[in-house]
């Protein structure tokens, strides 16, 4: 019995292919070759095209199904995941109005800003778990007000994995944690939030037919069936914004489990079950992909941008030639602490869980007769861990209580110094494990379909790789750097 997951990013196009009896990922593709083109007619500007995502899955999916030498028969169920926060607008035929307005597009920023002043801070936050911000509503207002001709036309708006699931079956609907990820979920009415409604205008009707994220929302139609090389009425099973689908995918599904990524930028994923909001908005609250209204299950999500930015700018203007595992050889050299170098990692933009400041990168207590090219490369990977442990003091006042850390063993998580200086900076173990949002959306579609008996049993098979535990040799030291981190930090806020 094989399952099939879908992963809409805004960079590419990614379809993996389960095996539910083995727990095993059968096939892997991954397009395009070059990542996919952002559209920027204007600054702060950033659109794609949602044919060209549909086009990349009709291609992605009969190559992974060649990959695993598999018939149409074989797939049972289809699950997806995809970048969080986009618009995407279709008419009465359910066609497209316009191209999507993606997560990273800014325009909309001053009438969800404006938004939170008429309404109420207070309201906004203690209601929707944040502002209006930059999210889906805001950009919808955008449309209303710029492009009121298209917005005329509109008959629903979805998110990008909700386009994805219309191109399968037909057939225009949403899940609780879309519109959550859109900013429209009113968590103390357990519903759409009204007042946001009504603020912006908005007709109720624009949203698409809630389906539940596990579970069945619609089949696959026939002719679609057999573009893709699959089989008629396969049922879609699952849905899921990416970051929620990334902590899915690494089993974080209860109160105090955390998920982390450590790219380009820094995302921690904690659940909670607790409805709290961060006063200084310095973090995005979401509903998780197992939630209920008797069982909250919310989904915290703090971004760091200055991370793994700045672990790629160490090498290429520090480093050299070496490669990522020399520079983390050499950066083993020297001691924890770096010889008293330390460094803010924060160069890379305004930081929203700074208050949206922009200290900069800094390094600070270099010596020249001291210091050598290994205590800046150890330095800017503890900098990067002191940034997260930072970051997760918010996180907990929030109610996300830490007590483990899971991470897809990529990026950042490969350095043997970045994680052992998170694990004993924040006391907590970290799990490593392999696996991806493609992967996750295949076992999502396995659960919705009720191949699994429960989440433990979807799980059973997703061993841990390796876990890293609290270097207690170490606490002390890493604290006093710690410390001198967030005194130099607190003195570039102020």
């Amino acid at each position: 019995m094989k399952t099939l997951g879908i992963d809409i990013g805004s960079s590419s196009i990614k379809v993996a292919i389960l095996d539910i009896e083995t727990g095993k990922r059968v096939a892997s593709v991954t397009l395009p070759e070059t990542e996919l083109k952002i559209d920027a007619p204007h600054t702060g500007w950033a659109e794609q095209d949602p044919l060209v995502w549909w086009n990349y899955v009709s291609l992605a999916i009969p190559m992974a199904m060649k990959q695993a030498n598999l018939k149409p028969e074989d797939i049972n169920a289809i699950g997806i995941t995809y970048q969080m926060h986009g618009l995407v607008c279709v008419d009465d035929d359910l066609k497209l109005l316009r191209k999507s307005i993606i997560w990273c597009d800014s325009r909309a920023v001053a009438l969800g800003n404006e938004a939170t002043l008429i309404i109420g801070k207070e309201k906004c936050l203690s209601h929707l778990l944040n502002a209006p911000g930059n999210f889906t509503a805001s950009k919808l207002a955008w449309v209303k007000m710029y492009e009121p001709e298209i917005y005329k036309q509109i008959r629903k708006i979805m998110l990008p994995g909700d386009f994805i699931a219309l191109m399968l079956n037909g057939k225009a609907t949403t899940t609780v944690t879309g519109l959550s990820e859109g900013m429209f979920w009113d968590y103390l009415k357990h519903a759409p939030s009204k007042f946001l409604l009504e603020h912006f205008g908005f007709s109720p009707s624009i949203f698409s037919d809630l389906v539940p994220q596990f579970g069945f929302q619609g089949e696959l139609l026939n002719e679609v069936a057999h573009h893709l090389g699959l089989k008629a009425g396969t049922p879609i099973t699952y849905r899921a914004g990416d970051q929620p689908n990334n902590a899915f995918s690494l089993n974080v599904l209860n109160p105090g489990e955390v998920a982390a990524t450590a790219g380009t930028s820094g995302v921690v994923y904690g659940v909670s079950d607790q409805v709290k909001y961060d006063p200084q908005s310095r973090v995005n609250t979401f509903v998780h992909v197992n939630h209920t209204e008797e069982e909250q299950r919310l989904g915290v999500l703090l971004c760091i941008n200055g991370t793994g930015i700045l672990n790629s700018w160490m090498r290429h203007q520090v480093a050299g030639d070496l490669s990522y595992e020399e520079i983390n050889q050499l950066a083993s050299t020297v001691a924890p602490g770096s010889n008293g170098v330390t460094i803010l990692p924060f160069g890379n933009g305004a930081e929203r869980m700074l208050g949206n400041k922009e200290p900069g990168c800094i390094i600070s207590g270099m010596n020249f007769n001291r210091n050598t090219k290994a205590h800046l490369l150890r330095a800017a990977q503890e900098g990067i861990a002191f940034a997260f442990k930072y970051g997760m003091n918010i996180m907990k006042e929030t109610g996300i209580d830490l007590k483990l850390i899971r991470a897809g063993n990529a990026n950042l998580f490969l350095s043997p110094i970045f994680r052992e200086t998170l694990s004993t900076i924040t006391g907590v173990q970290i799990e490593l494990y392999d696996t991806d949002g493609a992967l996750g959306a295949a076992r999502g579609a396995a659960v919705g379909a009720g191949f699994y008996s429960s989440f433990e049993d979807a799980f059973v098979d997703l061993k841990v790789l390796e876990t890293i535990e609290p270097n207690e040799k170490n606490v002390a030291q890493l604290q006093k750097s710690y410390d001198k981190w967030e005194n130099i930090l607190s003195k570039n806020l102020e």
